[in-house]
């Protein structure tokens, strides 16, 4: 009897606070101030928090039913008072879309366009705000399965937005945004995604001259400068098309005082500080804007901020990489490699930064290939474009060596692409010869790793020649039909007298083994297809099948038994 008593008096109480809430809401509504600015009021949050938590205790549909025309009439409110409001509205539109998620279902509310409104309403004004930015990324993540089956094209549409918002708060945010950021990949935004990754300090270099152009990005700046220069764009775009008359330069009226160069209405510069996903295209680095950009982040000092995304950037691409790796299907695979290859000499100007990229663009490549191998077959133009690239500048001449291992160690795509290896086979052959009779690597662009620029490009050349070497080796003995071209290749290697003597003993060694085509095919054969036949060797399965640490063909000149209590000693002389 007086468990009932407690409940009911505990029910009456709950209908009490619910009935009080409610009046604050109409009070709110009513009252001339608020009305303009509803979250000016300090306790409207705490009405809404206390109504959803009491529905959420009492799992009664009419109690929803009685909130739900109050609580969507102050989401309209708001979102319509965010363009003139002075107060922060995130968490309070963050706590109302909460309450549309959980009993959505109960008084049919389709909350796919209150989120857009959030998004574009709210959080392209106050992502820069570090409290609404934290409020957005948890409640993404605690609601991160709903929306990937409710609205599964939300996140992939706003991922231009977030990425703001992880640039301008920089690593305190970092774990948060990781654990949402797969959700941000989709068919739609697959490849969009990586150039605006790539472009993340470029981002964060934009939002800086915003904020120094235009005063704190908390509000309306970066919005108002989107919807008021597209339309001067358009306009001057049409006058170009109807008239024949040039574009006039802006420059010189950018919204600053400070003469910079960079024109916060240039097109490029708006694309950067797009807030929507609508097929973003990759970016010209050698427009005026992105050059203006470009040169202002080597001459002036690198802000804390900048120095946060040169470090989270890496850590996004390699997660980006082994999600593509496992989820994406090989259409869009295969159409990231030659983005990838385009960007590998093309990043934010900063050495470390661009070794830690390239590292996890060539990581990729290389996985991608050992995946599907057929992929080489279908990228063979772009392959032998960026081959002809190899002496522009040390990041193509890497980007080169990569390609030259991936084509030899995959025989150009496998057995049944015999035309596509001849075609790639004759590419190295020229890159071979045409470095046995110059030393053209190099020679457009002067190194900045190494003072003596002559010994850098030697070693370099040395190096690109190893592997092109290798690479010819191992396609002549996946394709049988080149043997013959490439004996004369190798040989040509071995008789030249200038060459490294790295190059010359490869060569040398690789003739040699070509004698022996048994054992030529179990080393140097392709690690993806391998012939079931006598005498071929399948090293990979060489960790189950060995039976010791150290094969006893070693220890061929022992006397005696073979043993298996041995020490090296026994095996590497004394000196």
């Amino acid at each position: 009897m007086a468990t009932t008593t407690t409940a009911d008096s505990s029910r009456v109480d709950r209908e009490k606070d619910w009935d009080f809430h409610l009046r604050s809401l109409s009070s709110n509504a009513r009252d001339s101030s608020s009305a303009s600015d509803p979250a000016s009021d300090p306790y409207i949050l705490q009405s809404v928090k206390k109504i959803y938590d009491i529905a959420r205790e009492g799992g009664s549909e009419e109690l929803v039913a009685r909130a739900y025309p109050q609580i969507n009439k102050l989401f309209q409110r708001c979102v319509s008072a965010l363009p003139q409001s002075q107060t922060s509205n995130g968490v309070l539109l963050l706590t109302i879309l909460q309450f549309f998620l959980d009993f959505g279902e109960v008084v049919l509310h389709d909350a796919d366009p209150s989120l857009k409104a959030f998004f574009r309403s709210c959080l392209s004004r106050e992502f820069a705000d570090p409290v609404i930015a934290k409020a957005t990324l948890d409640f993404l993540n605690l609601n991160k399965a709903k929306l990937l089956s409710s609205f599964p094209t939300l996140l992939p549409q706003f991922f231009p937005l977030l990425l703001k918002l992880i640039a301008w708060n920089g690593e305190r945010l970092e774990k948060l945004f990781m654990m949402l950021f797969p959700a941000m990949m989709s068919i739609g935004s697959f490849l969009p995604l990586f150039h605006s990754l790539m472009d993340l300090p470029i981002l964060v270099a934009s939002l800086e001259k915003v904020e120094k152009s235009s005063g704190s990005l908390i509000g309306s700046s970066i919005a108002s400068i989107q919807k008021s220069a597209a339309p001067e764009m358009l306009l001057a775009l049409m006058d170009e098309a109807y008239t024949g008359s040039a574009i006039e330069d802006r420059g010189g009226d950018s919204g600053s005082d400070d003469n910079n160069d960079i024109d916060v209405s240039d097109p490029v510069f708006l694309d950067i500080l797009k807030d929507e996903n609508d097929g973003i295209t990759e970016r010209p680095w050698t427009s005026p804007a992105m050059t203006a950009m470009l040169q202002a982040a080597i001459n002036n000092t690198q802000s804390e901020r900048l120095k946060q995304v040169l470090h989270m950037t890496p850590q996004f691409l390699a997660l980006y990489f082994s999600i593509a790796l496992r989820d994406v299907n090989d259409s869009l695979l295969c159409a990231l490699i030659p983005l990838v290859m385009s960007r590998y000499a093309t990043t934010f100007p900063d050495k470390v930064f661009s070794h830690e990229v390239q590292k996890r663009l060539s990581d990729f490549m290389l996985a991608a290939f050992q995946q599907c191998p057929k992929f080489i077959a279908l990228l063979k133009k772009p392959i032998t474009d960026r081959l002809g690239e190899a002496y522009d500048n040390p990041a193509k001449t890497e980007l080169a060596l990569h390609l030259c291992w991936a084509i030899g160690e995959h025989g150009a795509g496998g057995v049944a692409y015999k035309d596509v290896a001849r075609e790639l086979f004759e590419n190295l052959e020229l890159l071979l010869y045409e470095n046995l009779l110059s030393s053209r690597l190099g020679l457009s662009q002067e190194s900045d790793i190494e003072p003596n620029n002559v010994a850098f490009r030697k070693s370099s050349q040395a190096r690109l020649l190893c592997f092109v070497v290798t690479a010819i080796a191992k396609l002549a003995t996946c394709h049988n039909e080149l043997l013959p071209r490439a004996r004369v290749s190798l040989a040509k290697v071995a008789r030249s007298r200038n060459i490294d003597r790295r190059v010359w003993r490869r060569a040398c060694d690789y003739l040699g083994l070509m004698s022996e085509p048994a054992i030529c095919l179990s080393i140097l054969g392709p690690s993806t297809e391998k012939p079931k036949v006598p005498g071929i060797i399948n090293w990979s399965e060489g960790g189950s099948k060995m039976i010791a640490h150290v094969p006893f063909y070693i220890l061929s000149e022992q006397e005696g038994p073979p043993f298996h209590d041995f020490s090296f000693s026994d095996i590497i002389p004394e000196k």
